[in-house]
């Protein structure tokens, strides 16, 4: 996927989020330490460095949401980070039920909260910090 195409994905999924621009992911895409899960429809972007692996962000076009792609690109993201890494994590919205049910599945537990980290046309929300061991579970 290029880089349009992801920030094209990303707004999509986050249209109440500022999406992350085309630049951002060129610049991420193109470090050492940066993998990319694919799906026509969404994408996953994780990093890993030092024996962790980040999932940076996660996205899936709204009109394909429900159909286990997200689940999809998290199996194929963990899959890689365990070549790479002995811990996940990730933040999430905390308002994010659907997300924070996916990484659920995956074994991510909630370790900190960021309070009033996310920003939306609705207020403000907080992150839960997730981490996970790898290998991850397998649902």
């Amino acid at each position: 996927m290029t880089p349009q195409t992801l920030a094209r994905l990303h707004a999509a999924a986050f249209h109440d989020h500022r999406a992350w621009t085309a630049n951002e992911f060129a610049q991420l895409i193109d470090s050492e330490h940066a993998f990319l899960t694919t799906h026509a429809h969404g994408f996953a972007l994780w990093r890993a460095v030092a024996g962790e692996a980040e999932l940076l962000t996660i996205a899936v076009d709204p009109a394909h949401q429900g159909q286990r792609i997200g689940h999809a690109l998290m199996q194929e993201g963990i899959r890689l980070a365990e070549t790479k890494a002995d811990t996940a994590f990730l933040e999430v919205a905390q308002d994010n039920a659907a997300a924070c049910a996916l990484y659920d599945r995956f074994g991510f537990k909630v370790v900190a909260r960021r309070p009033a980290y996310y920003q939306s046309g609705t207020g403000r929300t907080d992150a839960l910090v997730m981490r996970a061991p790898l290998p991850a579970v397998r649902t």
